[in-house]
């Protein structure tokens, strides 16, 4: 009796230890994986993965290799990469029996062994296969984004290394490499690599756990690869039969909606557009409007409050306006190379707002004194201070809704409306959701003085030679013409009048100052701010492997494997 309790817990602790971890029992695992990658001129590339299987003492028919042909931009969008089998080898060169079952389209898979045999121990197994498709294209460079080893293995890997070998004539101070390993969307470093020749190698220095995978990312000139971008997987929707069938259904959805888009727009009518106020849009206004307690509203204040939108252009306009009123100044160092340089403040009377503030801690982050606009940070920070321009013009009266919050809403119910057919209804309530946002009285009439300061900026001409010899003038001004997007005209309007070179502006050389020279290094600092505050994406709308985009399973390829 005694015996039969005993044999009967080691059968459970044995059990237990089956299900609770599988490996330590079955001891399956990848001794190494090693993956040679030649990337050639044409844009394919050959790829050779080596690996060395650890039945331990199980019996098994062999391995299957899951690769994934599928790769997702950041828009959501499905490319294929063109992936053909080349061989299925052993250590000695002798094929491999193996079969491609169907997996869905997305996940090729390699089924490697005979059904009617069983391996054990260790095996090697050599895939080699090209791919099509699989480098990506950026404005400044050419990237190889790999998954080495795929993140998706059932086994642990004990060693796993690749080599990526390219065209010899690339200049080799050109080329960047950086890995990353752990599970999909790790961005750990636990790898090396090296760059010997017109070979990158990478290593890693920690065995993976299954589920963990090695990823590679190789930048390149542009120029030395030819431009294949994977193709575009069409969705159903955008077949022919699958118009066909969204036209069907659009017309049957059209009935239950046949008061909705015809209501949108006597709903504006009522409720969207803007009251009627006692302050009408005049020719001649100088100064910008007010919020309830007589304060002057800012540039960017000025801007969203006249297009009822936060625009790039109303931000920048903050940005100069700052310069402008001494918190920092603009410093061309080279050509199109420009700086921020933290400045003394002087009018300790002058008091910023909210969002100027998160602006102005976003630009200087980390107490910096000196920021250099190619290298800043600010897409999160203008998110921000987007988000905060909206709420606070609501909560100061201008708006009785958040504009961005109601426009989102008819953008909603127009995506809707596209989704389940109804074209009609999606067109009206797209074009309403422009316009759907509505001001208070008082935002209304303070909007047209912001226009009448615009035409005064564009139109009007009488007195301004006088006053146009006032520096100030033509300093304080310029912010707002930045935010209406009307700058050109209004430095314009002063070429012809000298003035001399801001105090919170700095051209990169000694050349004579001129209005429309002030204007030509603005747009060049606004391209590099735009390009400062935007996510960088490559043409087909993927993300870089490098400036902090990269993470482990990132990129081409990738999937995994197991035993079968």
């Amino acid at each position: 009796m005694k015996q039969s309790l005993q044999r009967g817990f080691f059968f459970l602790a044995f059990s237990f230890l089956f299900t609770i971890f599988p490996n330590l029992v079955q001891a399956e695992s990848i001794n190494n994986f090693n993956t040679k990658i030649s990337v050639q001129k044409d844009a394919t590339i050959r790829v050779e993965e080596r690996i060395e299987y650890d039945f331990g003492s199980l019996s098994k028919h062999g391995i299957y290799r899951d690769i994934s042909t599928v790769i997702l931009n950041q828009d959501g969008k499905k490319y294929r990469l063109e992936v053909q089998i080349v061989s299925v080898l052993d250590e000695t060169g002798n094929p491999y029996h193996y079969t491609t079952p169907s997996m869905g389209g997305e996940i090729l898979r390699i089924k490697i062994g005979d059904a009617n045999r069983f391996v054990t121990g260790l095996k090697t197994y050599i895939i080699t296969y090209q791919a099509r498709g699989a480098m990506r294209y950026f404005s400044e460079h050419d990237e190889l984004y790999w998954n080495m080893t795929g993140d998706k293995w059932d086994v642990f890997i004990e060693n796993a290394q690749y080599e990526v070998v390219i065209p010899p004539d690339i200049p080799q101070d050109k080329i960047r490499v950086d890995c990353f390993t752990g599970s999909y969307g790790s961005t750990d470093k636990n790898c090396e690599t090296r760059l010997r020749d017109n070979k990158i190698i990478g290593q890693i220095t920690q065995s993976l756990s299954s589920h963990q995978g090695l990823t590679g990312v190789i930048s390149l000139p542009p120029g030395f690869i030819a431009v294949v971008e994977p193709k575009l997987v069409v969705r159903f929707t955008d077949t022919i039969f699958g118009k066909i069938v969204m036209l069907i259904v659009a017309q049957l959805a059209f009935i239950w909606y046949m008061g909705l888009p015809f209501g949108i727009p006597l709903y504006w009518w009522m409720k969207g557009r803007d009251p009627k106020t006692t302050t009408g849009e005049v020719r001649a206004w100088f100064d910008p409007p007010k919020d309830n307690k007589g304060r002057f509203l800012t540039p960017s204040e000025t801007g969203m409050l006249v297009d009822e939108k936060v625009d790039m252009k109303d931000i920048f306009a903050g940005v100069i306006d700052l310069a402008r009123r001494g918190y920092f100044k603009l410093v061309e160092k080279k050509k199109g190379d420009f700086y921020f340089i933290r400045e003394e403040r002087k009018n300790d009377k002058d008091i910023l707002q909210p969002f100027e503030k998160k602006l102005y801690d976003g630009i200087f982050s980390g107490g910096k004194d000196e920021v250099r606009l190619k290298d800043a940070k600010l897409v999160a920070p203008i998110e921000k201070v987007t988000t905060m321009l909206y709420e606070d013009m609501t909560a100061q009266g201008f708006f009785p809704h958040n504009p961005n919050t109601i426009r989102t809403i008819w953008y909603v119910i127009a995506g809707v409306a596209l989704f389940t057919g109804n074209i009609f209804l999606a067109i009206v309530a797209f074009i309403f959701a422009r316009v759907m946002p509505r001001k208070t009285a008082f935002g209304a009439g303070q909007a047209n003085v912001g226009k009448s300061l615009k035409n005064f900026l564009v139109t009007q001409e009488r007195q301004l030679e006088f006053q146009a010899r006032n520096q100030m003038f033509f300093e304080k001004l310029l912010p707002y013409a930045v935010a209406f997007g009307v700058e050109k005209v209004w430095a314009n309007r002063f070429k012809d009048i000298p003035l001399h070179n801001p105090d919170w502006y700095q051209g990169y050389d000694n050349h004579s100052f001129t209005t429309a020279y002030l204007l030509s290094s603005m747009h060049s600092s606004f391209s590099t701010f735009r390009s400062s505050a935007t996510p960088v994406r490559s043409s087909t709308g993927h993300s870089s492997g490098f400036g902090g985009g990269g993470f482990s399973g990132g990129g081409g390829g990738g999937g995994g494997g197991g035993s079968w």
